[in-house]
């Protein structure tokens, strides 16, 4: 064996570790969800996972990478890779096509995932797969390719997101926040009089557990991009993850301290998880410090976004906009001002680059979340002329664990159920 083949061995292992701690990822969101929406619906979140999982991958697979990751076609789309076959000779040399592609569809699952907490208790389970099919196979994969291909206008442009604050979670985002605009709020939410009700969450315990797993994910979401085990910046990447994603914490903790005279534990909880998401593009490139006051300010804003929300009356059950949208916003303009020289080829505007980074990224994120927000919103309204996108009113009153998939999560009978009443209620 010589030190090449070394070198691509410990590559792989590390590619391959760090797209499963990604995938483990979806276990916290489906903790995460299940224990922010009431007992009902848990059901319901962990269905939803699995959709994300399985359909995501079977057709990233067969046409989203194709179009990612394919050879260019006018700067705009990829035109080989379908399912894996065709030239994809300009894919990184030092794994194997089939390991990229296990790491890229990781990512993808969790930009759908996304939008599931958006949308929780009560779009239509019909709907919520078509949905998935059309983000894992085109919405973000274009988009995507805009970014992360060398050939993608973008990327071209000069625009950095090294592991995905434009292009996952500020697309994800504004997807999520078009879905859950058009699909309107819960029915109680607010009331006719603009009185917002509080929706307490099921189990707080296990949406925690959820954040803690997301946390340890997110080491390889940021660490792993690197595509390489011999990386010269994965400690540091590691420590700007950290940092950033503990300022984000501890900043909600004092912050609704001040705002609310109380520490509010799902803030507390979505801070932790803003400042992970404000540090993903830039955490290769920005200093200790920078990683730290990004986190912070993405912690503050996820609470304030989460207020103008509910004033505006968008019904978002787990905050998936404010954290991923508004903190992948701050994320992405934020390495267009501390990117260090060196790191990326324009420096950031606090760093003597110059506005060009800058504008840049600010472009690159106009871009994004406009089309996360657009697509989103065309394919929920196509998807609406062939199933409804929302539960009737009884499914939803009932929970969807019940309405639609027949079971509950939390079972208070002792006895055997009868079965033929369950699936012919009448």
């Amino acid at each position: 064996m010589n030190i090449t083949q070394v070198s691509q061995g410990l590559d792989t292992i590390w590619v391959v570790l760090t797209a499963a701690m990604i995938l483990l990822m979806e276990g916290g969101f489906a903790l995460l969800e299940a224990g922010f929406v009431r007992q009902k619906n848990a059901v319901s979140i962990i269905m939803k996972v699995f959709v994300d999982i399985a359909f995501g991958a079977l057709v990233y697979y067969s046409i989203g990478f194709a179009l990612m990751y394919g050879s260019d076609k006018g700067n705009l789309i990829g035109i080989t890779g379908f399912f894996m076959e065709g030239d994809l000779s300009h894919l990184p040399a030092n794994i194997s096509h089939d390991t990229f592609w296990l790491f890229q569809n990781a990512f993808v699952i969790a930009v759908i995932s996304i939008v599931s907490g958006a949308v929780a208790e009560r779009i239509h389970f019909k709907a919520y797969i078509l949905l998935t099919i059309l983000m894992t196979g085109l919405i973000y994969p274009i988009a995507g390719h805009w970014i992360w291909s060398p050939n993608g206008w973008l990327a071209q442009l000069g625009m950095v997101d090294f592991a995905g604050s434009a292009a996952i979670h500020a697309l994800g985002g504004f997807a999520a926040l078009a879905a859950a605009h058009l699909i309107g709020p819960r029915i109680g939410r607010f009331g006719a009089d603009g009185k917002v009700n509080i929706v307490p969450p099921s189990n707080l315990p296990l949406a925690s557990v959820g954040a803690f797993i997301l946390w340890f994910g997110w080491f390889g979401f940021n660490s792993g991009s690197t595509l390489s085990a011999t990386h010269p910046g994965i400690g540091h990447i590691a420590v700007t993850t950290m940092l950033a994603s503990a300022a984000g914490c501890a900043t909600c903790i004092l912050f609704t301290m001040m705002r609310y005279r109380k520490a509010d534990p799902p803030m507390v909880i979505n801070g932790a998880l803003a400042g992970l998401v404000g540090i993903t593009a830039g955490c290769a490139f920005v200093s200790d410090a920078a990683a730290i006051l990004i986190g912070a300010v993405s912690g503050i804003a996820m609470v304030i976004a989460s207020e103008k929300l509910e004033s505006r009356k968008i019904d978002d059950p787990v905050g998936a906009f404010a954290v991923h949208g508004i903190s992948g916003t701050i994320g992405t303009i934020a390495v267009g001002l501390f990117a260090q020289p060196g790191a990326t080829k324009y420096a950031g505007l606090f760093y003597g680059g110059g506005w060009r980074l800058l504008g840049v990224q600010t472009l690159g994120l106009i871009v994004i979340a406009a089309w996360g927000f657009a697509l989103a919103w065309l394919s929920l309204q196509l998807i609406k002329k062939f199933t409804p996108i929302r539960v009737s009113r009884d499914e939803e009153l009932i929970g969807l664990d019940v309405g639609i998939h027949g079971v509950p999560a939390y079972s208070q009978e002792h006895d055997f159920l009868d079965v033929d009443k369950l699936r012919n209620p009448s």
